[in-house]
Parts: structure tokens; sequence; C-alpha cells
């Protein structure tokens, strides 16, 4: 389908007389290559995994849906609410996608059920003509039909065992070919079921890829609404949102004291156990751990055995740990960059920031301890050690771990709170190893 769309893009360019030059030229191969890989990768999946996709993207559409909503009537939340219509047009564009895709897989398994049909009805024209020409031929031969006469009139015992082996295989045949030919016909009919059936998907599926296209415009619309709103406040803006990155910075620079006083205290108590266990020990195995727990800078822990196997396992469930929310739309992603809406601000983002319902509850992304339940400017972090690395979770309205728990996966430990600046409920979720922050996005699964 996006292949005849450039197509017919090419015709017309042509017509009105637009000159290919070399690089136009490069440009337009570059599009049929990017279509085509888009539409082949997509098309590789099977019908079950598409549906699955679907269903996925639809929960998330559902869910940034609930979330728009409820930024329309709020003043304050313009800049999330554009963040919340980017999300939304990025879940559209992958529906239309996953629908393109099962159309295709429609078309090509609807081909596929017309040539099997074809194929089935020519075997079934033979078997039939087969059949008939053994009923014509068993008229002809009528009189030799009486099975018990015909045995009986054998001249001896060999010939009747071989007129009795006759009967049997020929009544084996007979019967064979009955059976081929009513198994055939019955494919036949699931066949032609299974056509009428993907016509009715087809029509289903194409209707809801129209539905979507005109939501896709309607968020589209709404996205460059919500823009001239955005461009008409800049300078309000623009100091609101300079003030919560001064905000954030200052919070970031309090975990980060956190963060060090925790990794200094505790390899300062394990060089110290070190060395008094090593006081009656005639071996040099103890001076030597407690010279490597001491060797250890502030920056790095010194690791137990057994925070050594956490640590090892939360590294291998690199691109795997499930989300700190069950549902939820990504509003600031990581990094250093240009404010999408208001480019004179630049955003510097240590983790990622999650818009989501009230009342969502926050879980931990991997087994470990919470080495630490802070009060941070207003504001609740949770921080969760698993080895080496730290997850930090902030905003949060109540919390239900202490500082020392052991935590399971998934588990429950707050919920989010709401967000001073926009009124809206966001938790910020950061990745630490040792003292320095991480990318989220390798580390979480993809959704």
């Amino acid at each position: 389908m996006e292949l005849l769309f450039l197509q017919v893009i090419f015709f017309i360019m042509r017509k009105i007389g637009v000159i290919f030059t070399k690089s136009l030229w490069m440009l337009w191969l570059a599009a049929i290559l990017l279509t085509s890989v888009a539409v082949s990768a997509q098309s590789g999946k099977s019908s079950a995994q598409l549906k699955k996709d679907k269903q996925k993207i639809e929960n998330e559409i559902a869910s940034t849906q609930k979330l728009l909503k409820k930024t329309e009537s709020n003043q304050k939340a313009a800049v999330q609410q554009a963040a919340l219509l980017r999300q939304q047009i990025q879940n559209r564009e992958k529906m239309i996608t996953n629908l393109n895709s099962q159309i295709i897989q429609m078309e090509d398994e609807q081909e596929q059920n017309q040539q099997e049909i074809k194929q089935l009805e020519k075997r079934l024209a033979y078997m039939k003509a087969d059949y008939a020409q053994v009923v014509y031929n068993a008229y002809r031969n009528r009189r030799f039909l009486d099975k018990v006469t015909f045995i009986l009139a054998a001249d001896n015992f060999s010939q009747m065992f071989r007129r009795l082996r006759y009967y049997t295989i020929f009544s084996r045949s007979v019967r064979q070919q009955t059976e081929q030919i009513q198994k055939t016909t019955e494919e036949l009919t699931q066949k032609n079921e299974a056509i009428v059936a993907l016509k009715n998907d087809k029509l289903t599926t194409l209707s809801s890829k129209e539905q979507e296209i005109k939501n896709l415009e309607s968020d589209r619309r709404k996205k460059t609404q919500n823009a001239e709103k955005l461009k008409k406040e800049s300078q309000k803006l623009q100091a609101d949102l300079k003030k919560k990155q001064q905000q954030r910075k200052d919070i970031d620079a309090a975990i980060q004291r956190a963060v060090k006083a925790e990794i200094a205290k505790a390899n300062a108590e394990r060089s110290k156990k070190a060395k008094s266990s090593g006081k009656g020990a005639s071996g040099g195995s103890a001076a030597t751990s407690s010279s490597s727990a001491s060797s250890k800078s502030s920056t790095a822990i010194s690791l137990t055995p057994e925070e050594k196997t956490l640590n090892t396992s939360f590294v291998n469930n690199k691109g795997k740990l499930p989300w700190p929310v069950v549902k939820g739309a990504k509003v600031s992603d990581f990094g250093n960059y240009p404010h999408p809406d208001v480019p004179s601000v630049m955003v510097e983002n240590h983790g990622i920031d999650i818009m989501v319902e009230s009342g969502t509850p926050v879980r931990a992304v991997f087994e470990g301890v919470v080495t630490g339940v802070m009060p941070i400017m207003g504001t609740t972090v949770v921080m969760i050690r698993h080895g080496e690395y730290l997850t930090v979770y902030q905003n949060l309205a109540s919390v239900s771990v202490n500082k020392g728990d052991k935590v399971s996966t998934k588990q429950t430990i707050g919920t989010v709170a709401k967000s001073a600046t926009s009124s809206t409920h966001e938790l910020h979720f950061e990745i630490w190893k040792n003292d320095r922050y991480v990318n989220p996005n390798e580390w979480l699964a993809r959704k």
C-alpha cells in the first residue's frame, strides 16, 4: 500500500514537471527502501503476533487517551499535553502500520487459499472421474458382482483364494476413493469458509484503519493547536521550565550526595569489619580483604559475595526489566536536548518521567535492598540497591517500604504523587551505577 502511494506521488511529480536531480533520486530511493523494510519487517510476523501487538498498542492508546482527557482542562499541563499528543501520534502510527501488515497478510493468505482451492478442485474432479469409471466398469461386469456366487464358482481352491483377495482389494479401493472424495470436499468447504472469514476480517481491519487515520489527523490538529498555544505563552513557559530544571538539578544533587554518603558508609563499615576479623587471623587473606575494601574509592561500593550475585543477575536482565508502573506515558526522556516545545530551554534529564493516573502504584523493577527513603525538597525518593546498581523512584505520595527492607521484583513500594508544577501525576525514574546515572531506556523492557 505504501509503495503504491509512493508510485502515485512519483507519477504526479513527473506530470507536473518536477526534475529529478541526483540528490532527489537518492532521497526518493531511500524513501522506497525504508518503506519496504518497514512493511516487510511487520509482515514477517505471524498473524497471532500481529494481533498481540495490536492489543498492546490499543491498551497504550486507551491509557494515553485517559491522561489526555485529564490534561485538557488543566491550564498548567500544556507542556505535558503536548508530550502526550506526541506519544499518542506515535501510538496511532504504530497501529496503522500494524493494520497495514494484517491486511497484507490477509491478502496473501486469501491468495494462497484460492490457489489451494484450485488444486483441490482439480484433484476432486480427477477423483470423481476415476470413481465414475470404476462404477461404470462395475455395472458392465455386474454379473460378477455377486460375491458369494463368483467365489464359489472357482475351479479350485487357489482360484477361490485369488477371487476372494481381488474382492477384498477392490472393496477397499472403492471405500478409500469414497473417503478421499469426502475428505477433499470437506477441505474445499473449509477453504471457502476461510476465504469468507478473511474477507470479513479484512473489511473490519480496513474500517479500523480508516478510523485510526481519522484519529491520527485529529491528534495532529490538536498538536498544532497546542503548539500555537505554547508559542503565545513562550516567555512564561521558559520561566516555568527553567525553574523546574533548576529544581530537578537540586534534587539530583541531593540524591547524588545521598548515594555517595551511602557508598562511603558501606565501604567504611565493611573495611572496619574486615580489619576486626583479621586481627586474630594467622593468614593474610583477611588483611588482603581489608586492603581491597579500603582501596575502593568513595564512588564504588565494595560488594559482598551475595551482592555480587545480585549484581550479575541485574546486569543479565538488561533490556528486560519491568517498568516501574504498569500503565503510563513517557513525557520526558533521558539525556540533554532542547525542549521539544520550547527549544530555547535545554532539558537535562538523568532519567525518564512517566505520567500516570492518580493513585497509580509504583513497583520495584528488580529485587534488592531499600537503601534510602528520603524526603527531598517536598518530594519522597526511594532508592533500591541491586549490587553496584541503584534504582531511584522520585515523587512518591505514599511509601510502603522502609530502609533496610528486602524487596522482590514488581513489589509495590508506594504510589505516585501529584506534580507541584503541572498538577499531573508523574514518576521520575533513574538507574545509577555507583555514583553515575545510566540510560533507563537501555534497561527497561520495550513496551
